[in-house]
């Protein structure tokens, strides 16, 4: 007699899926891409930390968000590689100097994170509807935060690119939905990841994220 318990079973929901994350040889990324893996998907990492690539479980491409061709080479790489692209997941992402305040702000660093989280994923979701609208479907994704809807002692520069990312998000919505093409952004709360570390101020913000403020010597 077979049995019908199927608590223990791991249905792979994305088999046969081709997915590019971005930002995906760390942090959120990483895990999403080994998830994926785990439910059957093909991933392709873009990333800029070459020496985190992993090879023995995904497929990886040098990619720097902030540039249109490696971003359209990244996805055109998928394509060729796996026929298709079902997923672009725009993750890349910095938090930039996170102690600061309107008046010591650096407007390079501004500049930055806005090039990075914002514009990078622009440039993600323009080359993956590339491919994804003559084939009528796909799911364009965005990390956001919980940072762009609450108040909160946080980087300007951080909060206003995850702001914009959820207008961005509209936008894409309304002009690819007629295509079968679904947009989302993921917005977690703060995450400990070992990026986070290379910030200036994190000592202080991993403070807020935990529901008491340190000061970091």
């Amino acid at each position: 007699m077979v049995s019908s318990d199927i608590s223990t079973a791991s249905p792979r929901k994305l088999e046969g899926k081709v997915a590019i994350i971005t930002g995906g040889a760390s942090g959120i990324g990483e895990s999403t891409a080994r998830l994926f893996v785990h439910h059957g998907a093909k991933v392709l990492i873009a990333d800029v930390q070459d020496k985190l690539g992993p090879p023995e479980i995904v497929s990886f491409v040098h990619c720097n968000v902030t540039s249109d061709s490696d971003l359209e080479n990244a996805v055109d790489t998928a394509v060729s590689r796996y026929g298709q692209l079902d997923i672009m997941y725009n993750n890349a992402g910095i938090g930039g100097n996170l102690d600061t305040t309107i008046l010591n702000s650096d407007n390079a660093d501004f500049k930055k994170v806005l090039e990075i989280n914002l514009f990078g994923s622009f440039l993600g979701a323009k080359h993956a509807a590339r491919v994804m609208i003559p084939a009528r479907k796909g799911c364009i994704l965005f990390t956001g935060s919980v940072a762009a809807s609450i108040s909160g002692d946080l980087s300007y520069a951080y909060k206003a690119s995850k702001h914009a990312i959820l207008g961005l998000n509209n936008n894409l919505t309304v002009e690819l939905g007629k295509y079968g093409i679904r947009v989302n952004t993921i917005s977690p709360y703060g995450i400990h990841v070992r990026r986070w570390k290379l910030e200036r101020g994190y000592p202080r913000t991993r403070g807020c994220c935990s529901g008491c403020l340190i000061r970091g010597q």
